[in-house]
């Protein structure tokens, strides 16, 4: 094989890999497994918009990471039969960059900023205008040659992502007409999440195989196609390529996945909180210090589920193990 033939067959495997993840995303919301209240909610919005053949009021889609906030985005857009545009708070580092976005909005599109708390003040002021009223003012030239243009734009739809809503300033915040909280899945949804992720990976499966997966996947959909790929390749080469629950189980110990989804990490953090610090309260910055993790990876990451799930309990001098935890790893519970 020449070297011409070698790059074009890995292209093509890279192309095929990129369809591949694109299709695990579902197109509408009919397809969208969970978040059950947001898609009625969404349902409803999206076809009054549809009949008065107006644009969707902007939407605001908050919660923890790998939830589907993106995707559904997207699905907004299908439903609404517009396109898309997306970026990212951290991507737009001055209003010029805001500006050539929505320059390119075609009446009726869905502009997508993922990570929106992360938007530069001057950026979001300009956001103001831009989502209320449909226009922005840009500053043209420099020094005393420097003059006001009024700019219009065509109504057109912001969707927010973001994990931390609790950062977004009041102002930003009250211009979206639509607010929707993106919640932990049930094991239940998860369980068909991962069937369908296997069907497209031509992957064989038992239901009992996709709900040890599922209870395994912090309630995250992201993180339960993640383990779905990595059980699969464990199933490839230890077992005959069928997901039951027994390989699922010995795969997810090698991955060091407990069976309350806990990885690594997680026990690492409740491990250092008993072990260093008696339980706690033990602060945020200490606890990322002493796991060599960023503190904002602690907060987004792994603390929301380690709370849902009663292992830990925020108080005012700082986090605290439950005695659920201590249980579950093992610990006698003792408190002075």
């Amino acid at each position: 094989m020449n070297e011409e033939e070698s790059r074009l067959l890995s292209s093509e495997a890279e192309q095929s890999e990129e369809f591949l993840e694109k299709s695990l995303r579902p197109q509408y919301l009919s397809q969208y497994i969970g978040q059950d209240k947001v898609k009625r909610e969404l349902e409803i919005y999206i076809k009054a918009a549809k009949q008065r053949e107006e644009s969707l009021d902007h939407v605001l889609l908050y919660g923890p990471p790998g939830l589907g906030k993106t995707t559904m985005a997207m699905v907004i857009a299908n439903e609404m039969m517009v396109n898309i545009k997306t970026t990212s708070g951290p991507a737009i580092e001055k209003p010029g960059d805001l500006v050539a976005i929505l320059n390119e909005l075609e009446p009726g599109d869905v502009l997508f900023i993922d990570e929106i708390h992360r938007l530069p003040r001057v950026a979001e002021e300009l956001l103001y205008s831009a989502m209320e009223d449909f226009y922005v003012d840009i500053m043209v030239g420099q020094g005393p040659n420097a003059h006001p243009v009024h700019f219009p734009l065509p109504p057109f739809t912001l969707v927010g992502a973001t994990t931390r809503a609790g950062m977004l300033s009041a102002p930003l915040r009250d211009r979206f007409g639509i607010i929707c909280h993106m919640e932990y899945y049930e094991d239940d949804d998860l369980k068909e999440i991962v069937l369908r992720s296997a069907d497209i990976f031509a992957t064989d499966i038992v239901e009992s195989g996709a709900f040890e997966i599922a209870r395994r996947s912090r309630g995250t959909p992201r993180i339960a196609n993640r383990l779905l790929k990595r059980v699969r390749d464990f199933a490839q080469v230890e077992g005959n390529g069928e997901i039951d629950i027994q390989l699922a189980d010995e795969a997810l110990k090698m991955l060091q996945v407990d069976h309350k989804g806990l990885d690594y990490v997680d026990q690492k953090i409740l491990r250092t909180m008993i072990e260093l610090y008696n339980g706690g309260p033990v602060g945020l910055t200490t606890i990322a210090v002493n796991i060599s993790e960023e503190t904002e990876t602690v907060e987004d990451m792994y603390e929301p589920y380690l709370i849902q799930k009663g292992f830990i309990k925020r108080t005012q001098r700082g986090r605290v193990v439950t005695e659920f935890a201590y249980e579950h790893l093992g610990y006698d519970f003792y408190k002075e």
